[in-house]
């Protein structure tokens, strides 16, 4: 069968697969198991470069996982052009507007590469002296510089790719991107051990050789994903005329896509300043500490796509006019994730020991890393709760709620007590800072939620003039 005749097949129209009305929980499975998978195999380019480092020295490991958080903070400083995008999109989507969804979209794609280039330079230049500050060791931190100056090289083609997963969510179209990231993440698990360990024809890399992978594959997957925005098939549609910076949408953007940037900020920063805490401690517990964050990673994959279902159903409610519906969703995806992330957490608080041991075979590493998840496995379900609702308050435009429950979760509880119970408890109060942080956190977002402070969120009244007369310029 034709490749394009199958993914036709797979990939139901917006008149096929209703957001905006009938049930709830058909739609949002539709959306969320794809975003689920994605974000899977996004990070199975973390998994892979931990799995293959780790085998390659302790060091190395380390280097990574200082590393690992400042890649988070770069494309969490740009994160919120990506959300902007797709709430925007959303929204004129479900207002029936599809030209004015083009024109965000390409808006949307022109200002990331701006951003994106900003960026990569200022990573660049200041990530040495960034990383020392975080505690790494003589022997760790130039390991741990190479590894993100070539990241900051190639932060365009991350950037590029997340928009365009970003605009085919808003759009309803979260199985194409699924399928690119797939060939893409293939391409990076093959490469890694090449330029790492130096099989075949390569050199030995080491740390450098699996930043270089990354970049690669990624380079390649945003090729493909603006290609098929460009060539208007699937999704959302870019032009590139329409991609010259607009200020007043410039402005527009900015409105939605600043708090957004600033939750996504505040995310990274909290990891980098648990990392320099834990930068205090011995290398093994660095290093429990990277593989405990990737394993969460992986762990909170499905309240993270859940959360972008919900962002992008209740975005093209509110622009439908459905608000109800949009609170629905959000109280239905709440509950939904809570069951099943907590049935996750008695399986890991079991399997602690195991699941570490897959990326090292230190046995101190192990056993600090087991520690990790067996003090935050049992309130797993909480973060679904907390996801759910500020996916539902991204979708209504209140972005800056959503930045608020972040930085309250992270800012004023986690790091204050992670910061106070180190010294009295080593390790442990780091670890315990993640147990209340999440609970209070799924605490102050349900709250809020029943405020009702989201409702009357439609961002699509200000339209653009050509989009409203019908000008297409083919």
């Amino acid at each position: 069968m034709n490749p394009r005749t199958l993914l036709d097949r797979v990939f139901k129209g917006r008149d096929e697969v209703d957001l905006t009305s009938g049930d709830i929980g058909g739609p949002l499975f539709y959306l969320a198991l794809p975003i689920v998978i994605t974000n899977l195999l996004q990070t199975a380019y973390n998994l892979a470069d931990t799995f293959w480092v780790g085998q390659y020295s302790t060091n190395a490991l380390a280097a990574i996982s200082f590393a690992f958080p400042l890649v988070f903070l770069l494309i969490a400083l740009g994160m919120g052009v990506s959300v902007a995008g797709s709430v925007l999109v959303a929204q004129f989507v479900g207002a029936d507007e599809e030209r004015e969804a083009e024109y965000a979209a390409s808006q949307t794609v022109g200002y990331a590469f701006l951003l994106s280039l900003v960026l990569g330079a200022g990573g660049y230049l200041f990530v040495e002296d960034v990383i020392g500050l975080l505690g790494a060791e003589p022997d760790v931190l130039p390991l741990a510089t190479d590894y993100m100056q070539i990241i900051s090289l190639g932060i365009v083609f991350m950037f590029g790719f997340f928009v365009f997963i970003s605009l085919m969510r808003g759009y309803g179209d979260t199985i194409t991107p699924m399928l690119v990231m797939f060939g893409s993440v293939v391409l990076n698990i093959a490469i890694d051990p090449f330029v790492i360990f130096g099989w075949w024809v390569f050199p030995e890399m080491g740390v450098e050789g699996a930043a270089l992978a990354t970049v690669f594959s990624r380079a390649l997957a945003m090729a493909v994903g603006l290609g098929i925005m460009l060539s208007g098939r699937r999704g959302v549609r870019i032009r590139p005329g329409e991609m010259f910076p607009d200020l007043a949408y410039g402005r527009k953007l900015a409105r939605v896509g600043l708090p957004a940037s600033v939750e996504g900020t505040g995310r990274a920063l909290s990891i980098n300043l648990l990392m320099a805490i834990v930068g205090t401690f011995p290398t093994t517990v660095v290093a429990a500490f990277g593989i405990g964050t990737r394993v969460f990673s992986v762990i909170f994959l499905p309240a993270i796509g859940v959360a972008r279902g919900v962002e992008t159903m209740a975005g093209q409610n509110i622009g439908a006019g459905e608000e109800n519906r949009a609170g629905e969703t959000a109280t239905f995806a709440a509950k939904a994730t809570f069951v099943i992330l907590a049935a996750v957490g008695v399986v890991v608080w079991v399997f602690a020991g195991p699941i570490i041991g897959v990326f090292t075979d230190n046995p101190d590493v192990v056993a600090v890393g087991a520690d990790f998840l067996r003090y935050v496995a049992p309130t797993f379900g909480f973060i679904g709760v907390m996801r759910s609702y500020s996916g539902a308050f991204r979708g209504a435009g209140k972005t800056l709620t959503a930045a608020a429950i972040s930085i309250l979760m992270l800012g004023v509880i986690r790091l204050p007590f992670a910061w106070v119970a180190a010294e009295p408890l080593g390790s442990s109060g780091v670890w315990l800072s993640f147990t209340v942080s999440n609970i209070a956190g799924a605490a102050i977002a349900y709250l809020w939620f029943q405020r009702g402070t989201w409702r009357s969120a439609d961002l699509t009244g200000t339209k653009h003039e050509d989009a409203v007369d019908g000008v297409v310029d083919d």
